[in-house]
């Protein structure tokens, strides 16, 4: 059993382990298991890799430590491997220049005798992330986004969406640190360019690892799951209707279920515009950079409301424009504008869809989803619960 042993250290390692993601992620995921695209939640595909190695035995985990939270620990690993799916807690990170967003998925369906073998400091997380809609001064659960009743990777719960701001970072890395998460996961997955800036601080802060993850291969993954799921029964597109009215257009809900091809443009920190033919087929067509006001004199002449609206109306409108002309270009109709800039911006949301269609002569629709800037985090979540690659 001497491989038993070297699968199960203080660093939770090595390529059969569920959540040994640093190394053996991939190599473990390929051999099949429970899809998180699977809606019915069941758990398919080709032989597990416990069948294979023979790593992980009950014996073992008795034999490993004589403390009883330890044993506890060890034996949901080993229950969490044999069905192929990594332990909780489940999160997915998408660490961007000015916002993290984190989704956090909610077991509802928790047995007594699994509940009677949680350790407290996974209640504790828990509890301190569902029992709450504010954290500190700057953290926030957007209850209104909350997923209900989700089947994933064959569990059944409730998926979480918590945004804060990228410079309180240090404190989440803190919190983590404080309630010993280290003790339940040794990896993180976590996309965007702050998976690389904090990498260092997760490792030394939180004795944490962290598996950097493609931004743009999370956000179209996240993105056709959440639309896959529907919003607890209600469409997750929609678009504005008679958009030319900006006071008095329509939300209207519509499908996205035939979604190919589409462009999709990310409108965060920056903006990224992507033609997107399959879910792993979408090539970068273009981004745009911010422009600023070079004058202090004639900044100072105008009030900072009317700034903020007139530079509002320019950026949109730029990103609108240049938004139809890769649309035409790659001869796509179907335009999906996402990101956290549309986040509670009425404003920006009505201006790109009279953008659209006022440059398009009515031909093309802005698509916006409800989801708005949680698609690379909720891509971060389904690659923790991958089970298959394509060879």
């Amino acid at each position: 059993m001497d491989k038993a042993k070297s699968i199960i250290d203080k660093n939770g390692s090595g390529s059969c382990y569920a959540n040994g993601l640093q190394r053996g992620f991939h190599s473990q995921a390929s051999n099949g298991g429970c899809n998180a695209y699977n809606s019915s939640g069941n758990c398919s595909g080709g032989t597990s890799n416990v069948e294979h190695c023979h790593y992980l035995h009950t014996d073992d985990v008795e034999a490993n430590g004589s403390s009883p939270a330890k044993r506890c620990r060890l034996r949901r690993r080993v229950e969490s491997v044999k069905r192929n799916r990594p332990p909780f807690p489940w999160f997915g990170m998408d660490i961007g220049g000015t916002l993290v967003k984190l989704v956090y998925f909610e077991p509802k369906d928790i047995t007594a005798e699994e509940e009677q073998e949680e350790v407290e400091n996974l209640k504790s997380i828990r509890r301190y992330l569902t029992s709450n809609t504010a954290y500190g001064k700057t953290g926030v659960r957007d209850v209104h986004l909350e997923l209900k009743n989700l089947t994933m990777c064959g569990r059944t719960g409730n998926l979480h969406f918590i945004r804060f701001p990228t410079q309180a970072m240090h404190r989440f890395i803190q919190m983590g640190s404080d309630k010993n998460f280290s003790s339940l996961h040794t990896t993180l997955c976590a996309t965007g360019g702050g998976a690389y800036k904090f990498e260092n601080d997760f490792r030394t802060m939180a004795d944490l690892e962290l598996l950097k993850l493609d931004e743009l291969d999370c956000l179209i993954h996240g993105l056709l799951y959440v639309d896959s799921v529907s919003f607890n029964g209600h469409p997750q597109c929609y678009y504005l209707e008679n958009p030319s009215d900006t006071q008095n257009s329509v939300k209207t809900p519509c499908s996205l279920a035939d979604p190919f091809p589409m462009l999709l443009v990310n409108i965060g920190s920056g903006v990224s515009i992507l033609a997107v033919y399959s879910k792993d087929d979408y090539k970068r067509v273009t981004g745009t950079s911010f422009g600023h006001m070079m004058s202090k004199e004639k900044r100072d002449s105008i009030s900072k409301d009317d700034l903020a609206r007139a530079m509002l109306v320019t950026i949109t409108n730029n990103i609108g424009s240049i938004a139809r002309m890769c649309a035409v270009n790659e001869k796509i109709e179907r335009v999906v504008f996402v990101g956290n800039f549309l986040r509670i911006n009425t404003v920006s949301t009505k201006l790109l869809a009279y953008a659209m269609d006022f440059w398009s002569k009515g031909q093309l629709k802005a698509l916006f989803l409800e989801h708005e800037g949680y698609f690379g985090a909720v891509g971060a979540l389904l690659e923790l619960l991958k089970s298959s690659e394509e060879p």
